[in-house]
């Protein structure tokens, strides 16, 4: 039978044909539909209308091999550009994904897996959706790691060649893993338009980058100063507060006697004796009585014989050690806190790389660890140190090398955040969190800061601060927009002289930008800011994928730039996922020896099955435990769909999709349960609720599908010279209307499998380039049908009790059996029973079955304990 078949997309491969539909205002106008009409098959034109002649259904073929399928529809997405983003489109209602550019490590961990999966299965269903989906990939270069791998391979220190020299050797490395990571995001599956990639490293980047460092810098919220900032010896670079992470460590306190002046002493404890030589002051709360006469005094700081005062602050904690602590600088924010408060003076004694100076007298040159084992000696041997005691401290580590860090004075450049925390929490509130109680974990870290951000870094491969000075009076030259992107180390600025004082000699700014500064204005990027006019369109961002772990980095960077940057939040919505488990319960880390590698699995089951579990492991946000059963059922749940696409496929060899049938009553019951699950995964899909509509799909199409109404139908396939054509039309329509529809509702979760079936069983038919591009199929509750379901509920219900009774007594069933009874003791079970005795006896295989309206003896149906079965054999 002929049937129309176009709207056209705009772009195909080979053998296929573009049609534009007509449009009286613009007839060379495209619709984004994105059908096709594939020349395999013979095109005969009728005026405007194009008609293809229906050909047989495809037969699957009986051998199911996952990994040839998604490495064939890898390739081949990639051809079709299926998921190209169209910016010139404005019929589309646009859909953004800030999605995350990773670190190239190299390595694409299951933890990524779980990212890239939720994204995409967000991606895929709003393009279905009919929204023009913007899913852009990146990449965040710069940073340390990539740096000590470069100086480890070459066997130099990044101060060992010219800094443009080692950025090469760093680009490589990230390159390498560049490709490698991408690889393995391609063969999860993602939908991402690979057009749209960008490296944070790139120069085209960098200008971005450095212009909105100008942009604050102009509206006055970028600054340079001197101020105590978080320093870690190994990386040696200021980090920010974000990159401080806290560990529970093993430490000692030490009770160190500091002697009066007139005699008597004070005992303090302390963690860090190593900073005696760095002590300003003596400590205590203003209401420990046990002090309150000594407070105005001055004691001798030990090993040092400098005078100190004895102040009072109510950041002491009296219930810790002594009560009296000893104010260095610095050991920690209380010291930066009581020494700013208190007008106390600064002696910085460590250097950059950890170890002591001069102004440590005897101790320079030591490392902290060697500076403590030598001053706790000393304290012992002159009769200082009362005591040392074990406890349990939470130590400030870099999150990269996991360093004790140390607070340095520096002078460094500076973002104003603070100024920003009560719109942060304003605008938190008008953004959707999944899940919502996240959103208090980005307002509590924004309340909690007590610096500004710290946006400078003593590193090489990073992106240049465009800043230079002038040599002889220190004024400060800012780039101007239309000099970037520039490497002030590499270029002079564009400038004659300096503005203030006329010197021609400049010295650049040797410091780099903070990793994260590149990384927090992606929202503005993806939408095509600053170099397309139309970027607003696409601002803020539909939603924002983070980690549970790194909102207070990322969501609060992008936060914080861009309301002081465009005075606007940067996404609408914000999805988190946690952290995935090994198989010990632990987080997954190879240095705990539960990591599994994503090649391993997606080698082994492919990508179909390992989105499932990530899809299904857990509520969004919460920490996913790997399991590989969790894999192996998404694998046996692929063979299922596939074995009944197959036996589909097979029985619907000569079935017209354009006829139109009268169904049965099993036939509404089974499009009634398909209509509810439509509704329950769209309204999870929407709620980024990934599990539940994961559960939903395959306990319908396993069960529901599978196990009950294929098996309920068989018989109409199989006889229809016994049971009629009609019925047996009105069984493929069915189950050709609820396969295609429940394959549509799979595919954002198993993009792979879903397009297999499609293409071979539903393209020539339905036009469309890809299943992922076909319309949504939109839930109607009014298609539920309650009565339908009630009674086909009963039928099935007694079907599975006459299965379980024959295989009780080990009749197997295929095999006829003469005659059944049926008791049920409300007319309503009874009357319908009897309207549904051909399905229950041609599924069934029995001839006869009796109806009784009383009690009997014989299998309870179960969830119906007034009805009963009964074989007579």
């Amino acid at each position: 039978m002929a049937q129309p078949l176009f709207t056209g997309t705009k772009f195909y491969p080979s053998r296929k044909i573009e049609i534009k539909p007509w449009n009286s205002k613009n007839n060379n106008k495209t619709t984004e539909t994105q059908k096709l009409i594939d020349l395999n098959f013979i095109p005969i034109i009728i005026g405007l209308t194009v008609f293809a002649v229906h050909g047989q259904m495809r037969e699957l073929p009986k051998d199911f091999d996952i990994l040839s399928i998604e490495e064939k529809w890898q390739k081949k997405w990639m051809e079709l550009e299926v998921y190209r983003f169209h910016r010139e489109d404005k019929e589309k209602p646009p859909f953004v994904i800030d999605t995350p550019p990773p670190y190239p490590s190299g390595d694409f961990h299951m933890g990524n897996v779980l990212n890239w999966t939720y994204f995409d299965i967000v991606a895929r269903f709003k393009r279905m959706c009919g929204y023009n989906v913007l899913f852009p990939q990146g990449w965040d270069c710069h940073g340390l790691p990539t740096e000590v791998e470069t100086e480890e391979k070459y066997g130099i220190k990044k101060t060992d060649v010219p800094p443009a020299e080692f950025r090469k050797l760093c680009e490589s490395f990230v390159r390498k893993y560049i490709d490698l990571m991408k690889k393995a995001i391609i063969r999860l599956g993602c939908s991402i338009d690979w057009r749209l990639e960008y490296q944070t490293m790139d120069p085209d980047y960098w200008k971005k980058t450095q212009l909105s460092f100008i942009i604050l810098y102009d509206k006055g919220y970028i600054y340079r100063g001197t101020h105590p900032v978080n320093w870690c010896p190994r990386c040696s670079t200021a980090i920010a507060d974000a990159e401080v992470e806290y560990e529970s460590r093993e430490g000692r306190l030490h009770y160190i006697r500091f002697r009066m002046k007139g005699g008597g002493s004070i005992p303090i404890a302390t963690t860090r004796p190593e900073l005696i030589p760095a002590c300003v002051a003596v400590a205590v709360h203003p209401d420990d009585e046990r002090y309150s006469e000594y407070v105005g005094g001055t004691v001798e700081v030990p090993l040092v014989g400098r005078e100190v005062p004895i102040i009072e602050d109510e950041a002491v904690d009296p219930d810790f050690g002594t009560g009296a602590v000893m104010i260095c600088t610095y050991g920690d924010k209380d010291d930066v806190k009581i020494v700013a408060k208190h007008g106390l003076p600064v002696i910085m004694i460590l250097d950059e790389e950890g170890r002591l100076n001069e102004k440590a007298g005897k101790y320079k040159g030591l490392t902290v660890q060697e500076a403590r084992k030598a001053i706790v000696e000393d304290l012992r041997s002159e009769g200082y140190l009362e005591k040392v005691e074990s406890l349990r401290q939470e130590v400030g580590v870099c999150w990269r090398c996991k360093t004790p860090v140390e607070i340095l004075e520096r002078t460094q450049w500076f973002m104003k955040t603070r100024v920003l925390t009560e719109r942060v929490e304003q605008e938190a509130y008008k953004i959707a969190w999944y899940p919502d109680h996240m959103r208090n974990r980005l307002i509590d870290w924004a309340k909690s800061l007590n610096w500004d951000w710290v946006i400078s870094r003593q590193r090489v491969f990073a992106t240049p601060i465009p800043i230079w000075y002038c040599a002889k009076c220190g004024e400060v030259i800012l780039a101007k927009p239309e000099w970037l992107p520039i490497d002030p180390k590499l270029e002079k600025p564009k400038i004659d002289k300096c503005p203030k004082c006329g010197s021609t000699e400049f010295k650049p700014e040797t410091s780099v930008l903070d990793t994260w500064f590149d990384s927090s204005i992606t929202c503005a990027v993806h939408a095509g800011w600053p170099d397309k006019e139309d970027w607003r369109r696409f601002f803020p961002a539909d939603v924002h994928p983070s980690g549970a772990d790194i909102i207070r980095t990322w969501a609060y960077y992008l936060m914080v730039r861009h309301l002081a940057l465009f005075d606007e939040k940067p996404f609408k919505a914000c999805l988190i996922n946690g952290m995935v488990l090994g198989t010990d319960g632990r987080k997954m880390s190879k240095s705990l020896g539960n990591y599994i590698a994503t090649d391993e699995v997606f080698g082994k089951y492919g990508a179909d099955a390992t989105r499932q579990w990530a899809a299904g492991g857990g509520a969004t946000g919460s920490d996913i435990p790997f399991r590989w059963a969790d894999v192996e059922y998404g694998r046996r749940f692929l063979r299922k769909l596939w074995n009944a696409a197959r036996f589909i496929s097979i029985n619907l060899k000569d079935f017209d999709p354009e006829v139109e049938v009268d169904v049965e009553p099993i036939d509404r019951w089974m499009l009634s349960k398909l209509e509810r699950v439509k509704l329950k995964v769209t309204e999870a899909l929407n709620n980024y609720q990934f599990n539940i509509a994961v559960e939903a799909l395959r306990g319908f199409i396993w069960h529901v599908l599978c196990d009950q109404y294929i098996e309920a139908v068989k018989y109409r396939l199989y006889n229809p010279e016994v049971y009629g054509e009609e019925s047996r039309r009105a069984a493929q329509k069915t189950l050709y209307d609820v396969l295609y529809t429940s394959i549509q509702l799979l595919a954002p979760i198993c993009p792979h499998i879903t397009e297999e079936i499609y293409e071979a069983l539903f393209k020539e038919h339905k036009g469309y380039v890809s299943i992922h591009v076909s319309p949504w199929p939109k839930p109607d509750r009014e298609r539920i049908d309650e009565e339908a379901e009630r009674e086909g509920d009963l039928t099935i219900a007694v079907i599975n009790a006459f299965r379980r009774e024959k295989a009780g007594h080990r009749i197997p069933l295929n095999v006829k059996v003469d005659e059944a009874t049926v008791y049920a003791s409300s007319d309503w079970e009874a009357e319908t029973v009897e309207r549904n005795l051909e399905v229950i006896k041609g599924t069934c295989k029995i001839e006869r079955i009796e109806v009784y309206r009383s009690e009997g003896q014989g299998r309870e149906v179960e969830g119906y304990p007034n009805v009963k079965v009964a074989l007579k054999v």
